[in-house]
C-alpha cells in the first residue's frame, strides 16, 4: 500500500509537471499572431495567456472525462500494473515536451501525453488495454478535421475581413483596427487552451486517483482540488516559460497582418471551444496551425509553400508514435525490474528534464529576445510584397486608363490642329511677300550711267562715239 501511495504522488507531480510543461509549450499557440502584428507586448500578452488559462480550466471536465473513462481500459489492467505504466506514460510525453521546446519546435503536447499512455499501456496489456474507437473518434478524428475546418473558417473570416474593409486597400495602416480586435480574440483562444489543454492533466490524475480506489470509477468529473491544482499549474507554465517558442512562432508569423490575425484567432477559438464541448481532446498547435494556413490563403495573391506545409504535418503525425516509444521504452523497464524500474524511469526522467532545462540556459530565451516559434505554418503561405488588385480596383484602374487615353488623345487632336494652324498662317504670309516684289519690278543697274561719265572724263569730256 504504501509503494502505491508513492507512485500515486509520483504519478500526479509528474502530470502537474506535464501540465506545467504544456503550458509554456503552447502559450505561442494562443498570443504569436497579436506579439508579431505589435498588438500586444510579449509580457502582457503571456500575462494575459496565463490568467485566461486558469479561468479557462474551471469552464468544462467534459475532455478530463474523455481521457479518465475513454482511451485505457481501466477493467483489463491489473491494479499493481495501472499506476506504473500511467507514470510511463507521463515520462515518455515529457520527455517529447521537454525536447520539443528546446529545439522550439511547436508540436502537439495533447498528442504527446496520449502518445505516451498509448505506448505505456500496448507494451503493459497489449492491445486490449486500449479503446481505439475511443481514440479513433475522440483523438485521430479531430486531429485530422479540426486543422482543415479552422483553416476554411479563417480563409472564409479573411475574405470577409479584407472585402468589408477593400476602401483601405491603398494605405499601408488602413486595417490597424484589427490590431484591437485581436485582443479580444487572442484572450478567447487563451481561455478555448486553458478549457481543453488542462482538463487533459485533470483526467490523468483522475485515472490514477480510480487506480488506487481513491475515487469512485463511477464518478466521472475530477475533484475540486485536482482542477485548482492543474488550472494553477498550466498558467504558471504559461507566465514563466513560454519565450522559446513563441521566439519561432512570431519569426514565422511575421507576414501576418492584423485583419489575418484576427480571423485566424477567431477560427482557432471558435473550434476549440466548441470541440471541448463536445470532449474532443483537440491539439492546439494544430488548430492554430491550420487558422494561421487559412488565414494566409485568404489574402490575395498567395500560393501555398507545399514543402513547408508538408514539413508541418510530418511534426504533426511523428508527435504521437515519438511520445508512444518512449513511454513503450518507459514501460518495458517497470514490466521487466518491477519497482526497481519505476525508480530507474524516475531517474532518467529527472536527469533528461534537469540536462534538457541546463541544455536550454546557454540560449536563454526570455520576454526581452523573444518574438515568435504556430509559426512555421505562417512560412507556408507565400505572400507577395504587393498584393494583386481585387475587381473593383481593376475596374477604376481600367476607367481611369480609359479617361487618361481620352484625355491625351484630344492633347493630341489640339495640338495638331494649332500645327496646322501655324503652318496655313506661314503659307499666307509668305504669298503676300511675293506679290509684293511683283509690284515693284526690276531694280535699276546704277553702274551704267557711272561707266559712261568715268569714260567721258578720261579723253576729255566726250567718248569715242561723241567725236564720230
Amino acid at each position: 500500500m504504501e509503494t502505491a501511495v508513492l507512485i500515486v504522488v509520483l504519478v500526479i507531480a509528474l502530470a502537474l509537471f506535464f501540465d506545467f510543461t504544456n503550458g509554456f509549450h503552447d502559450t505561442a499557440n494562443a498570443m504569436a499572431t497579436p506579439i508579431a502584428t505589435g498588438a500586444l507586448k510579449p509580457k502582457t500578452a503571456v500575462l494575459l495567456a496565463a490568467v485566461l488559462n486558469l479561468v479557462g480550466a474551471f469552464l468544462s471536465t467534459e475532455v478530463s472525462k474523455t481521457v479518465s473513462h475513454g482511451i485505457i481500459r481501466e477493467d483489463s489492467m491489473q491494479g499493481e500494473l495501472f499506476l506504473p505504466m500511467i507514470f510511463a506514460g507521463l515520462i515518455g510525453a515529457i520527455t517529447w515536451n521537454m525536447l520539443t521546446w528546446l529545439l522550439g519546435l511547436p508540436s502537439s503536447s495533447s498528442h504527446a501525453l496520449f502518445g505516451g499512455l498509448i505506448g505505456a499501456t500496448l507494451v503493459g496489456v497489449g492491445a486490449a488495454g486500449i479503446d481505439f474507437g475511443m481514440v479513433m473518434s475522440k483523438i485521430i478524428l479531430p486531429a485530422l478535421i479540426a486543422p482543415l475546418t479552422a483553416g476554411i473558417i479563417a480563409f472564409a473570416a479573411t475574405k470577409l475581413a479584407y472585402s468589408i474593409t477593400r476602401r483601405y486597400d491603398g494605405k499601408p495602416d488602413g486595417r490597424d483596427g484589427f490590431r484591437w480586435g485581436q485582443i479580444f480574440t487572442s484572450s478567447l483562444v487563451a481561455l478555448a487552451h486553458g478549457t481543453n489543454d488542462a482538463q487533459k492533466t485533470m483526467g490523468v490524475i483522475t485515472l490514477a486517483l480510480i487506480a488506487v480506489g481513491w475515487q469512485n470509477s463511477e464518478q466521472a468529473d475530477p475533484y475540486l482540488w485536482v482542477i485548482i491544482a492543474c488550472a494553477v499549474t498550466i498558467a504558471l507554465g504559461t507566465y514563466l516559460g513560454g519565450w522559446r517558442i513563441i521566439r519561432t512562432l512570431g519569426k514565422g508569423l511575421t507576414e501576418v497582418k492584423p485583419a489575418q490575425g484576427f480571423s485566424a484567432e477567431s477560427s482557432t477559438a471558435a473550434t476549440i471551444l466548441a470541440s471541448s464541448a463536445f470532449g474532443f481532446a483537440l491539439s492546439t498547435t494544430q488548430v492554430a496551425s491550420g487558422s494561421v494556413i487559412g488565414s494566409g490563403l485568404g489574402r490575395r495573391g498567395s500560393t501555398v509553400r507545399w514543402r513547408t506545409a508538408g514539413r508541418i504535418a510530418i511534426g504533426w503525425v511523428l508527435t504521437l508514435p515519438a511520445a508512444g516509444a518512449v513511454g513503450a521504452v518507459a514501460a518495458l523497464l517497470v514490466t521487466w525490474l518491477g519497482n526497481w524500474g519505476i525508480a530507474i524511469d524516475a531517474v532518467l526522467a529527472l536527469a533528461v528534464i534537469v540536462g534538457l532545462f541546463l541544455r536550454s540556459r546557454k540560449d536563454a530565451v526570455t520576454h526581452a529576445n523573444a518574438m515568435s516559434d504556430v509559426a512555421e505554418s505562417g512560412l507556408a503561405i507565400e505572400l507577395p510584397d504587393t498584393p494583386p488588385p481585387t475587381r473593383r480596383q481593376q475596374r477604376i484602374a481600367e476607367a481611369k486608363a480609359e479617361a487618361k487615353a481620352r484625355a491625351e488623345a484630344r492633347e493630341k487632336a489640339k495640338a495638331k490642329a494649332k500645327a496646322e494652324a501655324a503652318a496655313k498662317s506661314r503659307a499666307k504670309s509668305k504669298g503676300k511677300d511675293k506679290g509684293k516684289d511683283k509690284g515693284k519690278g526690276e531694280p535699276v543697274d546704277a553702274t551704267r550711267p557711272r561707266a559712261r561719265t568715268e569714260g567721258a572724263a578720261m579723253t576729255g569730256g566726250t567718248t569715242e562715239e561723241d567725236s564720230k
